[in-house]
């Protein structure tokens, strides 16, 4: 088999081509009838348009509360990681942003207790799991949490 023998399983059905002209059988209103606003260029309603009754998003009661406008997100950071610092080595969020180990900041940096941490570390970090923990001071390293400014305490502050 050569490449100009190459055919599609299903064959490509042909194009319309509209709007060439009254024998084509699809000219002067190009298959979309007489006038109106679907006939426009650009016209046509939204999916959830109702023809000018009231909207059901809009019958329907508001119910609940969402947070996510105020979600925090942490980049995330595993102990299999961490092995490849040297001994007796301090790691901050700017050295691991530095090694490429995390991309975007986010809202701070959180340890995961996956794997296995062969050195000891001082960590510095803005959340810490248990499991990181007692793996990262099981080695005699250090584990300095990176307070994060909250409303809360803004305004314990601002009193």
């Amino acid at each position: 088999m050569k490449l100009n023998e190459l055919m599609p399983s299903v064959p490509r059905k042909a194009r319309k081509r509209v709007g060439r002209g009254e024998s084509s059988g699809l000219g002067k209103t190009a298959g979309k009838g007489s006038n109106g606003q679907k006939s426009r260029a650009g016209g046509g309603v939204k999916p959830y348009f109702e023809g000018g009754q009231m909207p059901i998003y809009r019958r329907v009661p508001k119910r609940g509360f969402s947070n996510a406008l105020f979600k925090k997100e942490y980049a995330i950071i595993t102990l299999d990681l961490l092995n490849r610092f040297e001994d007796g080595a301090e790691v901050t969020p700017e050295i691991l942003f530095e090694t490429g180990l995390v991309r975007k900041m986010m809202d701070g940096i959180k340890v995961l207790g996956n794997g296995t941490l062969d050195k000891k570390l001082t960590v510095k970090a803005h959340k810490v799991s248990a499991s990181a923990r007692a793996a990262i001071e099981a080695k005699g390293g250090l584990i300095e949490i990176i307070e994060v400014k909250t409303f809360a305490n803004v305004a314990k502050n601002n009193k």
